[in-house]
């Protein structure tokens, strides 16, 4: 779960991480009357959406009067904001986050993320605060400074002092600083299961002390129980539409950009299930776990969720029946064959329980789209095929 800047400076807050000041508005007679409760005398607008590049896109402006501030807000509230993560059909922009402005003298970027292959949490950090963090991995990764941080010790001196040492920051003040900071960074990503804090930029100040401009959290789902107060901060009109609906029917749901839907119990053989699609030639559309309680209704409900996106040409079913029961999918294809014009080919492994009695099903229903699979390789093989239209 993503959440808003002016929501992760108010956790930040909590942690005694510096921030600007700020408040929230959602109209433009709001938004000036922040600005006058703040002082000034320069604020910035800045849209508040779940993507980064806002500032690139037109959604982070500088303002030098009040007149300004309901000019941008104005011009800010109701845009539909596109930047790099938002892709080309961009978000609306419901909401404006008025700031006060800063003493920025440099800018720096600093975050907090899991790194899966060493199994821990690592800071990165780089010089090159304000850019994207991808561009610079790619064009200048030796400026990038990664500190592993084991969870079993904790936040230590030494990883404070790696971190700054390879910031190039010498002033022993500053050093300090810069320390004290990255901790509770550290802290308040362990405390709250986040999966990403990331500040960018991270600011440094004529007085030498440093201030989060910016700030973007995301945390784990699965966790979301434990911290309800993060909970409550989630904007269901930011996230996708489709994914939300899967979610309500317990099935985990991702879109992609390919031409062949999946749909798959257990997240192992789904991520096996795409890569052998990739193999095969062809490109998934979707990430689907129907789970190991799929019913027809849900497996119906996978189809439609599917099918919602235009640029599905073949869907490849791919079952082995441990927990969840082959017939009970073939029951839910039928299903979606009443409710859902399933008007691509549907290729179908079904494998484990009751497999024989799903061939059955299906076989007796003589549906005429519907194509049987022996294999997870053959049914990638014909799904890529049939998205090509040589099936």
């Amino acid at each position: 779960m993503n959440i808003h800047e002016y929501q992760a400076k108010q956790i930040f807050a909590k942690y005694g991480v510096p921030t600007p000041k700020g408040k929230i508005a959602h109209t433009v007679e709001e938004a000036v009357e922040n600005a006058k409760e703040l002082g000034g005398p320069i604020w910035v607008v800045k849209a508040q959406i779940h993507a980064g590049g806002r500032g690139l896109g037109g959604g982070v402006k500088l303002a030098k009067s009040l007149d300004e501030v309901k000019e941008l807000a104005d011009e800010i509230l109701g845009m539909t904001l596109v930047t790099h993560q938002t892709g080309p059909e961009g978000k609306l922009v419901q909401k404006v986050y008025i700031e006060d402005g800063a003493d920025i003298q440099d800018e720096l970027y600093l975050s907090v993320v899991l790194d899966r292959a060493a199994e821990m949490p690592i800071i990165m950090a780089s010089t090159e605060g304000g850019m994207d963090i991808e561009t610079v991995a790619e064009k200048t990764p030796e400026k990038i400074i990664k500190v592993q941080v084991d969870p079993s010790i904790g936040f230590q001196g030494f990883h404070g002092r790696e971190l700054v040492f390879g910031l190039g920051i010498t002033d022993k003040v500053q050093q300090k600083n810069m320390i004290n900071f990255a901790k509770k960074l550290y802290t308040l990503y362990m405390e709250n299961d986040a999966e990403m804090i990331e500040i960018n930029p991270l600011i440094r100040t004529g007085e030498g002390e440093f201030i989060a401009l910016d700030g973007k959290m995301g945390f784990d789902d699965s966790a979301l129980g434990r911290h309800p107060e993060i909970e409550a901060m989630r904007d269901l009109s930011e996230e996708d539409p489709d994914e939300r609906e899967a979610a309500q029917y317990g099935l985990s749901y991702i879109a992609l950009d390919g031409e062949i839907g999946c749909m798959v119990n257990g997240a192992g053989l789904a991520m096996g299930t795409m890569d052998t699609i990739n193999y095969m030639g062809g490109t998934p559309a979707n990430f689907l776990d129907v789970g190991g309680s799929a019913n027809a209704e849900t497996v119906a409900k996978g189809f439609e969720i599917i099918l919602k996106n235009p640029n599905v040409k073949a869907i490849f079913v791919n079952i082995f029946g441990g927990i969840v029961r082959c017939d009970r999918i073939a029951n839910g294809i039928l299903e979606a064959t009443k409710l859902v014009d399933v008007h691509v080919p549907v290729i179908v492994r079904l494998d484990g329980t009751n497999a024989p009695e799903a061939a059955e099903i299906l076989k007796n229903a003589n549906i005429e789209n519907v194509i049987p699979a022996t294999d997870l390789a053959d049914g990638a093989a014909k799904a890529v095929k049939a998205a090509k239209g040589e099936l």
